[in-house]
């Protein structure tokens, strides 16, 4: 585990509490100190902490519960349904048809991989992204690693990188339909006529919403190969078979996954108060990253 080797390295791990979930935290102005709450999971057992500073490291995103909308007829669907965030480990969708609803990077992510077993997948989305195949592994860093010392390795790779994110986005808020044509070219290269491209072609500049990466364009793959495709519309509701379109077309499914994201939750989901009166986050200025 890399988190772990390298707080072991650095001989942080002991200054770590594991199994803690904080529920709560009070700013004293009397102590001037920050009085938290926490429930060790082990244990049962309440734990209070003070610190000086509290640091918020938790994201931004429920992760014990994904975003899932009510489709609706869903309760008529006799097949499973299976959010991404509770994923079973005994799921077995071998031959299976499974539709996938969302293009963002988990879809991105699980369309090709479960094409490899299912009898079929589907990625349902409402509208495309601008999606960019890259490698899995970089050949320029792999090179640099045999000349250079590591960190002098790392530090020309990650200058590297930023440079090339910081060029394609500037030139696209530059030039957004020169970038356009780029994109849209790599993609159609990419599925080689096996897809119609208007389930590629965003009715957005690139980077007024993120890219989304494609390893090894592994997507494009499983679509040329018959055993995953793409279909752009919207959800008229859940039948027993599977999904049908509000253009009429029905996506037959035993298993759909709704990769739909996750909720907003800030801090972990606690709710900060100073001398016993609740923080309102969305009333309060962040400015580089201090509250």
């Amino acid at each position: 585990n890399y988190v772990a080797e390298t707080a072991r390295e650095h001989d942080v791990e002991r200054h770590i509490r594991y199994g803690l979930a904080v529920k709560s935290a009070d700013w004293s102005s009397a102590d001037k100190c920050w009085k938290l709450t926490a429930l060790n999971e082990t244990t049962g057992e309440t734990e209070h902490y003070t610190a000086s500073f509290m640091v918020g490291c938790t994201g931004y995103y429920n992760y014990d519960q994904g975003y899932k909308p009510d489709f609706p007829g869903e309760s008529d669907f006799r097949g499973q349904i299976v959010h991404p965030q509770h994923w079973p480990e005994d799921l077995d969708y071998t031959s299976k048809k499974v539709v996938v609803i969302g293009s963002g990077a988990t879809a991105i992510t699980l369309v090709p991989t479960m094409a490899e077993k299912a009898a079929h997948v589907t990625m349902l989305q409402r509208s495309p992204t601008y999606l960019m195949p890259l490698p899995s592994t970089d050949k320029v860093t792999l090179a640099l690693q045999k000349v250079l010392p590591e960190k002098a390795a790392y530090r020309l790779t990650r200058a590297r990188n930023i440079s090339i994110s910081r060029f394609l986005y500037q030139r696209s808020r530059k030039s957004p339909q020169f970038m356009r044509k780029l994109f849209l070219g790599i993609i159609k290269r990419q599925v080689q006529g096996k897809a119609d491209m208007r389930h590629f072609t965003p009715d957005y500049n690139p980077w007024d919403q993120r890219l989304c990466v494609v390893k090894d364009g592994d997507l494009f793959q499983a679509i040329k190969s018959g055993k995953a495709a793409i279909a752009t519309d919207h959800i008229e509701r859940f039948t027993e078979t599977g999904i049908r379109l509000k253009s009429g077309e029905e996506l037959a499914a035993d298993i759909i996954i709704p990769a739909t994201g996750l909720e907003i939750q800030m801090l972990g989901g606690i709710k900060p108060t100073v001398d016993g009166q609740e923080v309102v986050m969305k009333d309060k200025v962040i400015y580089k990253n201090v509250m």
